[in-house]
Order: C-alpha cells, then structure tokens, then sequence
C-alpha cells in the first residue's frame, strides 16, 4: 500500500495513511512496517506527533526535528488542533446531531480493547453530525474534542451504532468487510514555525 505526501515542508510532513498500515512499528518482525518507519527512510530527522489506528485512513502528522515535535505535540495538549473525521456506522440515528461525553480507560485484561469506565476512566468527548443515512447505514461526521485511544468506535458503539467493518469490537459481519469506515479526513492546525492557521485535507475515499 502507498502512502500519499499531501503537504511537506521543511518543519512538518503530512501523510495520508492507507488503512491497514501501522503508525509506528509493532512487535515483532512482521509489524515493522509503518509510517514512522516508511518516512524515516526519506528523512531521519522525522518524528511521530500523534498516531492513527492501524484500521483508520486519513491525514497523520508527523514533525521535522524535536522542536517541531515539541511545538505540534504541545498544541495537540492545549487542543488546539482540530480534527475531523467521516465514519459509516451500522443502522440509522435517530437524531442529527449531538454530543457523547462518556469517559474510557483500557482494559487491562483485554489490550488493546478500550472500555467504557464512568468511575475510573478518562474524560472523553466528540461531537457528531449525519451526513447522509441508507436504509441499515449512516454517514458521520465526527469531531473528536479529547483524544483517547479508540475514542470514535467507542463513541459510535455507546449510542448504539458500531462503525463498519471494525473488527476488534464487532461480530462475524465486520469480518466480511474490506476495511473499517473511519478515516481522519481534516486537521486544523497552527504551523509549527511560522504560527501560521493551516488547514489540511485528506479526501474521504468511501
């Protein structure tokens, strides 16, 4: 699978990850290939900012030197940068819109499966919004205020509608699907250097 550059410069690079390649390197010979590992053949001063689920597309950050990274990781803290993403879940909401507010933590007996934990998790927020809706299918717009691991397929499935082809928190039928319909399509960010407002987009491609 290829990976597409769509914005480069002498502080940041900006890819679009194909679904199924890693962020960074697993354990284990067979899980090296990445796009840390991929980016760092092409420049050695690459750094990871955030990461994306092996099964989610769209647009990665990753920095050019420990100062960039520090810039960006640091906005990313002050949640400065902004991100949206189109997913399609199973069946048809019964609202337009709305807020999830329910905190998460990992389960321990269960990585890397993330649980819904109202007394000992992490506060965790996103917004969303349909897009379109099919007869058992709904287009969402999901713009994550928090970032927890897993956050969006934990969301979608605690009101009900789990995003297709998610195999770690499906059944048999998410199995059947080519990839998981979750992809980062925009990220609102301030340049690292310059400070300058920079919006950048990965068109959806489902």
């Amino acid at each position: 699978m290829s990976l597409e550059i769509i914005y480069q410069d002498e502080y940041l690079i900006a890819v679009n990850k194909p679904s199924g390649l890693l962020s960074v390197p697993g354990l284990g010979g067979p899980n090296q290939d990445s796009v840390a590992t991929r980016m760092l053949e092409i420049n050695p001063e690459v750094k990871i900012v955030h990461r994306l689920d092996c099964l989610t597309s769209g647009i990665m950050l990753l920095a050019l030197g420990l100062k960039m990274q520090r810039e960006l990781s640091r906005q990313f803290h002050d949640r400065k940068i902004n991100k949206q993403y189109i997913a399609e879940v199973r069946g048809v909401l019964s609202e337009q819109q709305g807020l999830i507010d329910i905190p998460m933590r990992g389960d321990p007996d269960d990585r890397p499966r993330q649980i819904i934990d109202y007394q000992h998790g992490k506060a965790a927020t996103t917004q969303w919004q349909v897009v379109a809706a099919e007869a058992d299918r709904t287009r969402l717009l999901l713009k994550p205020i928090t970032g927890r691991t897993h956050q969006l397929r934990i969301h979608c499935i605690a009101i009900g509608h789990i995003i297709v082809g998610d195999t770690l928190y499906g059944d048999d039928r998410e199995k059947q699907e080519q990839r998981m319909l979750l992809h980062a399509e925009t990220i609102d960010l301030f340049h690292p250097a310059t400070g300058a407002a920079m919006s950048l987009t990965a068109p959806c491609g489902f």
